[in-house]
C-alpha cells in the first residue's frame, strides 16, 4: 500500500476517526486505525467494537491495499509533521515508512486481516435532520443522560422522530432535558413514529464531528443499529436495548405557580450563591419566590449567601430547594432571554419551558429540606 495525500486532510481524518478508540481495548487490533487506500481515495476507520467511526477523502494512491497503524501514535507523529504532503508507504506487511518533506519515520503495522469487518447497515428507516439543528439538539440535552450504569437504558438518549417533528430525550433520575425540531419527515409506509436509543457516548462524540451548516445527516436506524453519513463521514453504533421510560409520564400538565425572570441574572446569582453550597454537605440552593421578587440563597459553615433579582409570579408564593448544580445545568442550557419556571409544592418537580412554543422542556426535581 501506497498512498501521498495532503497532511492536514490526514490529520483532520484522524482526528475525527480516533474518537472511536476505546481507552481500553477488548482486542489490541482495535487500537489501531484501518487504513483502507483505493482508487484516487483513503478510508480511515477506527471502532471500539460498538461504535465504528470511518472517513474519505481524496488521495494519490500509487498502491492499493489496507494496513493497521497504532492509532494514537500514528496521529501525534501526523500532528507533528509540517504543512504540505506526506507519504505512507508499506511494503513489506510489517512497517509504514511515512515520509513528508525530510521528515522520516517508520512505524510498526498490525494485520489488516485481522481487523473486525464494520457493519454495514442496507435497510432500515431513514431520517435526514440538517447537521447544525441535529448538533444544537443533541449540545441542550446530553448533560442530563445518566453516566451511572446500574440503569444502563438511561445511559442512552431516546431520539423520536414522527412525520413532523423529531425529539431527543435525556433523564438521569434527577432531571429531564427534551429538545424538539420542528419539521417534515419521510417516515416509512405504516410507520407513525421511528424511536432510538442511542448512548449517551455516541452521541457526545457525535455532537463533535457534525458540522455547523444545514447539509444533511441522513442516519439509517434498524431495530438494534443505527448509522449517519454526513460529509466524508460515517459513523455506526449499536443501539441500546429495551424500553425507554415513559417520559410523558413525569411531565406534570398543570401548575399552581408560574414564575418569570431574566435568565441571566438567575444563573448569575446561582452561580455566585452555588460558591458557598459547594462548601456545604449537600450542594444546596433555595429559591423563593414572592410577589415580584426571586431570592435565592445558600449557607455553609464558613458563611452565607444571599442574592436577591426581579421576578413575576403568578400563583402561589413559593419556596423550593434544589441541588445547585442540577439548577444550573438546566439554566444555561436555556437560550431564551427569559426563564419560564413552574410548580406545584416544593417537592414536586420544576418545569421550564419556553414562555412561547414547545420547541423544549426541561424538569428538575426539588431537593426535600426540613426546616
Amino acid at each position: 500500500m501506497i498512498f501521498t495525500m495532503n497532511t492536514q486532510d490526514l490529520l483532520e481524518g484522524l482526528n475525527t476517526v480516533t474518537r472511536a478508540l476505546s481507552p481500553r481495548p477488548a482486542k489490541q487490533i482495535l487500537e489501531g486505525v484501518l487504513l483502507d487506500a483505493g482508487e484516487n481515495r483513503i478510508t480511515l476507520t477506527c471502532s471500539d467494537g460498538a461504535l465504528s467511526i470511518e472517513y474519505t477523502n481524496i488521495a494519490d494512491v500509487q498502491e492499493e491495499g489496507q494496513a493497521v497503524l497504532p492509532g494514537r501514535l500514528f496521529t501525534e507523529l501526523i500532528r507533528k509533521l509540517p504543512q504540505g504532503s506526506v507519504t505512507v508507504n508499506v511494503s513489506d506487511g510489517h512497517l509504514a515508512n511515512i515520509r513528508c518533506g525530510k521528515s522520516r519515520s517508520n512505524l510498526s503495522v498490525m494485520n489488516a486481516a485481522e481487523y473486525p469487518d464494520i457493519v454495514q447497515l442496507s435497510s432500515g428507516s431513514v431520517i435526514k435532520i440538517p447537521q447544525n439543528k441535529f448538533r444544537d439538539m443533541i449540545s441542550h440535552v446530553i448533560f442530563a443522560i445518566a453516566t451511572d450504569e446500574s440503569r444502563q437504558i438511561l445511559t442512552g438518549c431516546l431520539l423520536e422522530v414522527s412525520r413532523s417533528e423529531a425529539r431527543l430525550v435525556a433523564l438521569d433520575g434527577f432531571r429531564l432535558a427534551m429538545q424538539k425540531l420542528f419539521q417534515p419527515f419521510e417516515l416509512p409506509d405504516g410507520k407513525d413514529v421511528v424511536k432510538a436509543i442511542i448512548p449517551g457516548k455516541v452521541l457526545g462524540e457525535l455532537s463533535k464531528i457534525l458540522q455547523d451548516d444545514e447539509d444533511f445527516c441522513t442516519m439509517l436506524i434498524d431495530r438494534n443499529r443505527m448509522q449517519c453519513t454526513f460529509g466524508n463521514i460515517r459513523l455506526s453504533s449499536v443501539l441500546l436495548a429495551g424500553e425507554y421510560i415513559d417520559y410523558r409520564r413525569i411531565i406534570p400538565t398543570e401548575f399552581r405557580t408560574e414564575a418569570k425572570a431574566n435568565r441571566m441574572a438567575v444563573q448569575d446569582a446561582i452561580d455566585r450563591a452555588s460558591l458557598m453550597a459547594r462548601e456545604g454537605k449537600n450542594n444546596l440552593i433555595r429559591m423563593s419566590f414572592r410577589e415580584d421578587t426571586l431570592k435565592i440563597t445558600s449557607n455553609a459553615e464558613l458563611g452565607d449567601v444571599e442574592e436577591e433579582t426581579d421576578a413575576s409570579l403568578n400563583g402561589d408564593p413559593i419556596e423550593i430547594a434544589f441541588n445547585a448544580k442540577y439548577i444550573i445545568d438546566v439554566i444555561r442550557n436555556v437560550s431564551e432571554e427569559d426563564l419560564y419556571m413552574k410548580f406545584n409544592t416544593n417537592v414536586s418537580p420544576c418545569v421550564v419551558v419556553p414562555q412561547t412554543g414547545d420547541s423544549f422542556t426541561y424538569l428538575i426535581l426539588p431537593v426535600r429540606v426540613f426546616q
